[in-house]
């Protein structure tokens, strides 16, 4: 299905909403990554420039339909506003008296930002009814809506399936990139397609390791799920984070990946540390041979240069998940190969958002030598899993 994208909407004039995804990180009030709110700041530029009244709906944390003023997005407004070099508005409410009165005294390429869409239940209601008279008020404010907050459209909320229900609507620049770049890893795919999976929980990745055992050429695996497939081949894991209920699941992926010539590299050795902690006693034990008594928090040596020559060969490389608590410099080193096999491919590289994302940037690696750093892991993640998402659903004309 088609979806319309901005170039397709006459908004000089018009109220514009924009469902965006700014949801950084904050710590003591202060935005400590800001890549969100610099990724959807083409969408509002452009709508500014077509003369279009930017209302920009988003949120932050989990509130849980609850107002906690550590969620609000007052600090978001602040670096919005100078990002795009003008001043935003803040509404200090979402469909209240002040939305209401901040939505009418915008001008033609003004901007404004409404508080929190998590602070109202109905945004993340199960109910059709509550859910559905939310969007009402929202959709009110505006008349036009543009989706452009991918980090939510695999979520079934208010502000990003329902409104676009109730408005003309279109696809901002965001999401039709992400889009594009999920369809080359799906339907358009330049193989060898390598893909390398990361991050706490086996769990949280069964779906989509599932879809791609029929999919990639390779699966290359690390970060703490690693423990689980190292487990299932009988190894000893010491006290690594170990998902046990997920052990019979991991020998079958194994064992389906064989027959279907799909490889499975794991790692070769870790670093095992006798605490989770920076400064804990470590040392690079094989993978098979983790003492009883440590944890692995990353992948060793052996195993970075391992997985960079896996990638080396490849034309199209995802990665989702890093290798490691790469927080703590001790333990940083192998999403860091990782990383740097990435780059070196020279493949057509994607970093699937969330952790992954957030490790480019905190390890000091340029952006621009990947080809995309996705903004919704979740999203990502859901959209190789090869389900509907309703956000995108809810575009599609």
């Amino acid at each position: 299905m088609a979806m319309r994208t901005i170039d397709d909407l006459d908004v000089a004039g018009k109220r514009v909403l924009v469902r965006a995804d700014l949801n950084v990180p904050l710590k003591d009030g202060a935005i400590t990554d800001d890549g969100r709110i610099r990724a959807s700041v083409p969408t509002i530029e452009k709508l500014r420039a077509k003369g279009a009244k930017v209302i920009v709906s988003a949120h932050l944390g989990r509130p849980k339909g609850e107002v906690k003023p550590e969620f609000s997005l007052a600090p978001v407004a602040a670096r919005l506003g100078e990002l795009l070099g003008t001043e935003v508005a803040f509404a200090t409410d979402t469909v209240g008296d002040s939305a209401r009165a901040t939505v009418d005294g915008l001008a033609g390429g003004g901007v404004a930002l409404l508080e929190n869409l998590r602070f109202e239940a109905g945004e993340t209601s199960k109910d059709d009814a509550e859910r559905g008279a939310f969007a009402d008020e929202l959709a009110a404010l505006a008349e036009v809506y543009v989706g452009d907050g991918f980090g939510a459209v695999h979520r079934k909320h208010a502000s990003v399936y329902d409104v676009p229900q109730r408005l003309p609507h279109a696809a901002g620049g965001l999401i039709a990139t992400e889009v594009a770049v999920l369809k080359k890893l799906t339907e358009d795919v330049a193989r060898p397609y390598a893909v390398v999976l990361g991050g706490s929980k086996v769990s949280d990745k069964l779906g989509v390791i599932d879809n791609l055992l029929g999919k990639a050429d390779r699966i290359l695996i690390g970060g703490g799920m690693v423990f689980t497939f190292l487990k299932a081949q009988g190894h000893e894991v010491g006290n690594s984070l170990l998902e046990e209920d997920q052990l019979g699941t991991v020998r079958e992926y194994l064992r389906r990946a064989e027959e279907n010539g799909v490889e499975f590299v794991l790692p070769v050795d870790i670093v095992a540390a006798t605490a989770f902690a920076a400064d804990a006693d470590h040392d690079v034990v094989a993978a098979d041979a983790i003492p009883a008594d440590r944890l692995g928090l990353d992948i060793g040596p052996e195993s970075g240069k391992l997985f960079a020559s896996r990638l080396a060969g490849a034309k199209t490389v995802f990665w989702n998940g890093p290798m490691g608590v790469f927080e703590m410099e001790p333990y940083s080193h192998g999403t860091r190969a990782v990383a740097q096999g990435l780059i070196d491919s020279g493949a057509f590289t994607v970093v699937g958002g969330g952790d992954s994302a957030a490790a480019v940037r905190t390890l000091g690696f340029d952006e621009s030598a990947f080809s995309h750093i996705s903004t919704g892991g979740g999203a990502s993640l859901e959209y190789l899993e090869g389900k509907t998402l309703p956000g995108l659903q809810a575009l599609e004309d």
